[in-house]
């Protein structure tokens, strides 16, 4: 048990990570698509299309086979790490997005004529209620992405499932290792959204706003 549950820390720690990480990268891809020119949305729309229409597994794979063909060799849990935010991340800036879309524009315009500058719009004015309207959509993307990090284990990344599949293969008793990883990975789940639940609750139930 004490390994499992070492490896249950692992998979909160790459999904914490790579939640945090990645909606840096949805806020950072939101802007460029509202304020750059034709590259700049260009590039966003490919990573995110690239991401979003192939499977995590095999991003997984490019990083952790594909790159040291190119010079980069990452540890499993690096690569695990790096292909999580960058899937989590262009799952989550169409989710942000869609929010950003939904703000009216006249907000922005009295935040010009303010004297704003784009960054404080954007970070003050758009962001705030955008994230609220699709704060239940982000959390669901991340509760996913804790689901889907089991994929990690095929490249020998230590996580729950990777332990658990070493102690199956040693003691050969599937069904109490699997039914105790299971009941892991809901517990888990129910404490992310528990989370996502109270994050919610302080920043806009308590304040009434960002």
């Amino acid at each position: 048990m004490d390994q499992l549950l070492w490896g249950a820390c692992l998979t909160v720690k790459l999904t914490s990570i790579s939640c945090l990480f990645g909606f840096l990268i949805a806020i950072l891809c939101v802007f460029v698509r509202m304020r750059s020119g034709r590259i700049g949305t260009t590039l966003v729309s490919f990573y995110v299309e690239i991401i979003r229409n192939t499977p995590l597994l095999v991003q997984l794979f490019f990083i952790f086979f594909g790159l040291p063909s190119l010079g980069i060799r990452l540890d499993p849990t690096y690569a695990a790490l790096v292909a999580m935010t960058a899937n989590v991340g262009a799952y989550a800036a169409e989710i942000l997005r869609a929010g950003v879309e939904s703000i009216p524009r006249g907000q922005s315009e009295a935040g010009f004529a303010l004297g704003l500058s784009e960054v404080q719009i954007f970070r003050k004015i758009v962001l705030p209620p955008a994230v609220r309207a699709v704060y239940p959509a982000l959390s669901s993307q991340f509760i996913m992405l804790l689901l889907g990090s089991s994929v990690v284990s095929a490249i020998s990344a230590n996580d729950l499932t990777a332990v658990a599949n070493t102690i199956q293969s040693q003691n050969l008793r599937s069904f109490e290792v699997y039914f105790t990883v299971i009941g892991l990975y809901l517990a888990m789940s129910i404490l992310f959204r528990l989370a996502f639940g109270a994050i919610y609750s302080s920043i806009y139930e308590r304040k009434g706003h960002w």
